[in-house]
């Protein structure tokens, strides 16, 4: 029950990531890349699930089974990398409204 609620609240991230791409508007276009992006990141930390394996440091041997630090890490360098990608975008669509008095895609392409 709760994978099937997982692959749910997921297909609803993606489905309303891909929606907010296909708008016209540059900041809902740079919220669904986020949001899509995000969503990624939670497959990911989900899909790693857990090892078999205990850590070598436990003594005695461990008890339970623990989460592999690497899907881990590899999900917290895609968070840092994904925030400075959407403050970039955010700041290139300022920059947009700035030059051309809109942020709509369909009036900034018919102007240039």
């Amino acid at each position: 029950m709760t994978q099937f609620v997982l692959a749910l609240v997921l297909g609803i991230l993606f489905a309303l990531g891909t929606y907010l791409v296909l708008r016209s508007d540059v900041v809902r276009v740079v919220w669904g890349v986020s949001i899509i992006s995000q969503a990624a990141n939670v497959y990911l930390v989900t899909m790693g699930g857990l090892s078999g394996s205990v850590p070598i440091v436990a003594h005695g041997g461990g008890h339970g089974h623990v989460t592999d630090p690497l899907v881990q890490a590899l999900v917290l360098t895609a968070i840092v990398i994904g925030f400075g990608t959407t403050a970039f975008a955010l700041v290139l669509t300022y920059r947009t409204y700035e030059a051309h008095g809109t942020i709509d895609l369909t009036e900034v392409s018919e102007n240039t």
